[in-house]
């Protein structure tokens, strides 16, 4: 049986890995809350790690947010992400620990990189500046295990997964992703019997979406490969535009008013679809289509709000 720590499982994608893990079996999974352990403070991570002497290390951890928490905190986003990459990097290598996989983001690659954007556009020109931030901290966690890699002869390598969404998201209304930012924003106007809903921006940027799940299993099937790429999307290979999911999500919810757009509020890259040709060629494709993933994920949100459950 390995020993696999899973750093974040309390977050939306750390929870799902877990959840794999459990199903495939195999595994001893090992947590730690953030009263357990900050994985800011580089000496608690080593110890740690030494104490633990994982098989394998997920780094599901991060600061992370959407257009308005990126675009009003990049401090807290460049330094706690940068940190969390550099202390659990250097600390597996510390503890021996064999391998390890790190989680970025599609955000990594420039604005307007080539569509669908292919690992290898990466730092071929400017990123998006409202994430720049965020960025810049996974293209470096992404560059610590290349290195260490290349270096060390150490099997670390990366996922850039798309945008996600799936039970366990965050529904805050200023700091959440669009997927739950919506869903909680026609939910509640649904609820109130409002006669229209109004989105950020013009509604015509982009977007693809992942549910959590189908990540977890790539995930589990980049571990189970010999010789992975340094890094690979993770993908649908599909997109649709926020006025379209917009719709899409009013339609799962149930709210039949007016949609609104918003022109003072920040569009955002205008394109984000990953080129998922190279996870592909290696045995994986996402399952799970995009309306039974958004009709889950609403059932979610509903049964989190009658527990209490739900990160609002």
């Amino acid at each position: 049986m390995k020993k696999l720590f899973i750093a974040g499982h309390r977050g939306m994608v750390g929870g799902a890995l877990v959840r794999e893990a459990k199903k495939l079996g195999g595994y001893q999974v090992i947590t730690a809350t953030r009263d357990q352990l900050d994985l800011c403070d580089q000496s608690a991570v080593f110890d740690f790690l030494a104490k633990e002497k994982p098989d394998i290390v997920i780094i599901a951890a991060a600061k992370v947010g959407g257009i308005y928490a990126n675009s009003t905190y990049p401090a807290d986003f460049i330094y706690e992400n940068l940190t969390i990459a550099a202390n659990l990097v250097e600390g597996s290598r510390r503890a021996d620990v064999p391998r390890v996989l790190f989680l970025g983001s599609s955000c990594i690659y420039p604005k307007l990189a080539p569509q669908p954007m292919p690992e290898d556009c990466l730092l071929t020109s400017d990123l998006e500046i409202t994430n720049e931030a965020y960025a810049i901290a996974k293209i470096a966690g992404l560059k610590l295990c290349q290195h260490y890699r290349a270096q060390h002869g150490l099997m670390y390598h990366s996922a850039m997964p798309t945008n996600l969404y799936g039970p366990g998201d965050n529904y805050h209304p200023e700091n959440s992703h669009v997927i739950p930012a919506l869903i909680r924003r026609f939910h509640e106007a649904k609820e109130r019997g409002d006669s229209s809903v109004t989105i950020w921006g013009t509604g015509t940027p982009r977007r693809e979406f992942l549910h959590v799940d189908d990540l977890a299993a790539a995930c589990f099937h980049l571990l189970s490969l010999d010789s992975p790429p340094d890094w690979v999307n993770v993908g649908v290979g599909d997109d649709v535009t926020i006025f379209e999911l917009a719709n899409l999500i009013a339609k799962t919810v149930g709210f039949t008013g007016e949609i609104l757009t918003d022109l003072s509020k920040p569009d955002g890259t205008p394109r984000k679809l990953m080129d998922i040709s190279r996870i592909k060629t290696t045995g994986w494709s996402p399952q799970i289509s995009f309306e039974v993933g958004l009709t889950a994920a609403y059932q979610d949100f509903l049964s989190t709000i009658t527990t209490g459950a739900a990160r609002l």
